[in-house]
């Protein structure tokens, strides 16, 4: 609900701050006060053209905030806010602002945050709607019509929605599964002839470096095999150092007991034929264990040179050959089955569209019956509002395949024959202003409470009527503002008199400068403007007689 507006500096109106509450508010005053400049003002402040033409003559910039109540909190102004970046606090009102320059330039803020007029226009038909002469949003978009329909009969979308998407994603994993089934035909012969070469090869985690491990061992054997021999021919050959020794120990045997130097060099190279032998053994047991079989080198390099030649063709280390003919046989595998999976995919394919089809059909139906119930409301409502001969109907028709969506397979549109055996029409093809506003306002009490701006202003809906349509104008404005805030520009008595507030706007001049204001009415005020409207410039004393009871009413 739009609670306070604020201008400064917007053509005529130099600065001006005005309170509005709930019900019906009625904007008064005679022809070229400005009624007009405070519906600019509140469009630029919900994202309108900016113009430097808006900024009052000698004025650096036009200023224009509107003040609304606090949004909810998981409502679609939330969401647009939160999308934007900017932040709502819980239990302020939401403040938007529009400064338009005099050179043109301008800029805009949401709750003092800077904002493009971009998210303006968005917030906008969350917060009011303007019926005017030449209003072509609101009830006037086909776009909208399917959902107030909805909301009218009581219709319940989500199954349909939920049916469509089960749908789409079950078609989206056919459609996956059929390419990847392509690629996969076109890689079958690759895959048998990769696969049977990999289990050929037979790989095995951690097999390169066993091999890596034992070939270098056994290349390490080749080389030293020879030096062991040589060591092993010093050692023990016939003119080996421990054959030596021993001899020289079997001499000195015979003659130790001679002097006792001698025993000492007897025990010394009995000490070395010990240590000499140890040796011996050592270079033994080292010769074993270098021991190598060449069939065996010949084999293991073999078996290397395949591993890595395998892997540099796959782009791979050896080591992952194993996991990678795992992977490989597994897409065989899903090839070789993949015409099953498909089957199985095609089916919930064909399933879920048959749900879909059940449901959007259901509520086709529901949608049909609901416009006839409404058709019938709005009917009720043409009548006094001097609409006699005009008729509406809501056009429900199947979409084709291609638009079907979560909403259903049908395009729903208002329509309006004005005259007798005229054909029906979109209502923006209607050509009297005054005309579609009082087509608008029936709908409006036929959708009464059944979404939309919580704020609605009428521009000179009663143009060109008066007596009773103005009276019935009157009366279905009063009705309409028990579920939203309505504000309504007129020139007509009784449509001033159901007024739950009363701002009367005028022009004045100082001699130099022209100025709009605009006045709060107190009951007197009201009763002498009501009377005006009525007489004209010279009220009468019949004139307040009528007001009063025009009032009273």
């Amino acid at each position: 609900m739009l609670t306070a507006l604020s201008i400064r500096d917007v053509v005529l109106i130099e600065a001006l701050d005005l309170e509005f509450g709930t019900g019906l508010g009625v904007l008064t005053g005679e022809t070229g006060a400005g009624k007009s400049i405070l519906l600019d003002a509140l469009g630029l402040a919900l994202g309108a053209r900016g113009e430097s033409g808006l900024v009052r003559q000698g004025a650096a910039q036009a200023v224009v905030t509107a003040s609304f109540e606090t949004p909810s909190p998981d409502g679609a102004i939330a969401s647009l806010m939160a999308q934007n970046g900017l932040d709502l606090e819980p239990g302020e009102p939401l403040l938007v602002r529009r400064i338009v320059k005099s050179d043109g330039g301008s800029r805009a803020f949401v709750n003092d945050q800077p904002a493009s007029a971009g998210l303006l226009r968005e917030l906008a038909p969350h917060l009011v709607e303007i019926h005017g002469q030449h209003d072509d949003r609101g009830l006037l978009n086909p776009r909208g019509h399917r959902a107030l329909l909805d909301s009218f009969g009581r219709l319940d979308a989500g199954p349909v929605a939920v049916a469509h998407r089960a749908w789409r994603q079950a078609e989206d994993a056919l459609a996956v599964a059929r390419a990847e089934q392509d690629v996969a035909e076109r890689d079958r012969e690759w895959l048998e002839h990769a696969v049977a070469e990999l289990r050929a090869l037979a790989p095995e985690a951690g097999e390169e470096e066993r091999l890596a491990e034992r070939r270098a061992t056994m290349q390490r054997g080749e080389k030293v095999a020879g030096e062991l021999q040589s060591v092993a021919q010093l050692l023990e050959g016939s003119e080996g150092g421990l054959s030596q020794l021993r001899q020289a120990a079997r001499v000195l045997e015979r003659i130790a007991d001679s002097h006792e130097a001698l025993a000492e060099a007897l025990a010394a190279i009995d000490r070395a034929i010990t240590e000499g032998a140890e040796a011996q053994d050592r270079i033994d047991s080292a010769a074993d264990a270098l021991a190598f079989d060449p069939a065996a080198l010949e084999a293991d390099e073999a078996r290397l040179f395949e591993l890595r030649g395998v892997a540099r063709k796959h782009r791979i280390q050896p080591d992952e050959l194993s996991a990678l003919l795992d992977e490989l046989a597994g897409r065989l595998e899903r090839v070789e089955s993949g015409g099953a999976g498909i089957a199985r995919l095609a089916l919930a394919v064909e399933e879920t569209h048959r749900h879909y089809r059940e449901a959007a059909r259901a509520l086709s139906a529901a949608r049909t019956e609901a416009a006839a119930r409404l058709d019938a409301v709005v009917e009720t409502e043409l009548k006094p509002l001097k609409l006699d001969a005009a008729r509406f109907r809501t056009v429900v028709e199947p979409l084709d395949a291609g638009q079907w969506s979560v909403s259903g397979m049908d395009r729903v549109e208002f329509a309006v024959s004005t005259n007798p055996g005229a054909p029906f029409a979109p209502l923006i093809k209607i050509a009297s202003g005054g005309e579609l506003s009082r087509f608008i306002l029936a709908l409006k009490v036929a959708l009464a409470e059944e979404g939309g701006a919580r704020t609605l202003i009428f521009d000179e809906i009663d143009r060109g009527v008066g007596g009773a349509v103005a009276s019935a104008i009157g009366e279905r404005l009063a009705r309409l503002s028990s579920s939203a805030q309505v504000l309504v520009v007129t020139h007509s008595p009784q449509v001033a008199a159901r007024g739950a507030q009363h701002l009367l706007i005028a022009k004045s001049h100082d001699g130099i400068v022209t100025r709009t204001g605009v006045t709060p009415l107190d009951a007197g005020q009201r009763r002498e403007e009501i009377a005006r409207m009525l007489s004209g410039a010279e009220i009468t004393p019949e004139a307040r007689a009528q007001a009063e009871r025009l009032l009273a009413a």
